[in-house]
């Protein structure tokens, strides 16, 4: 298989959008959450396709399993971090529930590469 950049991968690319619709999103928050929630939600999100890119860059497919994984604690966080913002009244239930079924694609993308991963590593 030739080499493919972590940009062509379907789980960085929807993980970035969903990351630049978070970012929109954040804009409309109060500015006294601006170093709080906004910032945990800006970091969290930008982390889950930050780690996808980072495990890609590793040799071995253990290390790129282990960042993935962290890509989806990341995902869950921003998932949490979603909700507080929903239960300070930041966004609608509507809204969380948008971002939720967002984060349930990227969830499914990441497993399914995570699961393809792990089947490379026996293969080895």
């Amino acid at each position: 298989m030739p080499y493919q950049s972590f940009e062509e991968l379907e789980v960085w690319k929807t993980a970035r959008l969903l990351k630049n619709e978070i970012v929109e999103l954040v804009k409309t928050f109060p500015a006294g959450e601006k170093f709080r929630l906004t910032d945990q939600l800006i970091r969290s999100s930008r982390s889950i396709s930050t780690q996808i890119a980072e495990g890609h860059g590793r040799q071995t497919f253990p290390d790129r399993i282990r960042f993935c994984v962290i890509a989806r604690g990341s995902l869950s966080e921003t998932l949490n971090h979603l909700i507080h913002a929903s239960d300070e009244n930041y966004i609608s239930e509507d809204k969380l529930i948008f971002f939720r079924n967002k984060i349930t694609v990227v969830e499914k993308l990441l497993n399914g590469y995570i699961n393809w991963l792990e089947k490379k590593a026996i293969e080895k």
